[in-house]
C-alpha cells in the first residue's frame, strides 16, 4: 500500500472553507447564501465558470425549493438544511473534470446501484435536460 503525504493543500483549504462554513452558521449568520455561491462561481476558471453558471441556473429553475449556499466552498443545494446536490470545479482540486454530485438526501434510488456523481467536461443541451431530470427526481 502506498503511504500518503498527507492532505494535499487544495484539500487543506477545502477544509477550512467548510470550517468557516460551519463556524458561520453557529453563529446564526444572515449570509446572503446565494450571493456567496455566485462569488464562488465567479472565482473559478472560465470552462468551470461556464458550467457551474448553467447549473445554477438549472437547479433554480427544475426546483426552486432547493437553497443555494456554499459546502466545502463551492456552490451546493439544500433541502431543509440538507445538501441534495453539489458542484465541483475542476479547479478545486486539480482534476481533468468538474463533478455534479448528490449526497444521500436526494432521491435518486435505482434499484441496489445508482449513480451519486457525474463527471462533467461541458454541457451539451441533452445534458443539460439529463441534469434537470437529475435534479427532478433528487427533490421528489
Amino acid at each position: 500500500m502506498e503511504e500518503t503525504e498527507g492532505f494535499t493543500d487544495e484539500e487543506r483549504a477545502a477544509m477550512k472553507e467548510r470550517a468557516k462554513e460551519v463556524r458561520s452558521a453557529r453563529r446564526g449568520a444572515k449570509a446572503d447564501k446565494e450571493g456567496e455561491v455566485l462569488e464562488k462561481i465567479a472565482e473559478m476558471p472560465e470552462e468551470d465558470r461556464v458550467m457551474a453558471e448553467r447549473i445554477h441556473a438549472i437547479i433554480k429553475a427544475t426546483a426552486p425549493e432547493l437553497s443555494p449556499r456554499t459546502w466545502y466552498g463551492q456552490p451546493a443545494y439544500a433541502k431543509d438544511g440538507k445538501v441534495v446536490c453539489f458542484f465541483q470545479s475542476a479547479a478545486k482540486f486539480k482534476t481533468r473534470y468538474a463533478t455534479l454530485g448528490f449526497n444521500e438526501d436526494a432521491n435518486l434510488d435505482e434499484g441496489t446501484m445508482w449513480a451519486t456523481s457525474f463527471a462533467l467536461v461541458g454541457l451539451s443541451a441533452e445534458d443539460e435536460e439529463r441534469i434537470a431530470a437529475l435534479v427532478k427526481k433528487a427533490v421528489s
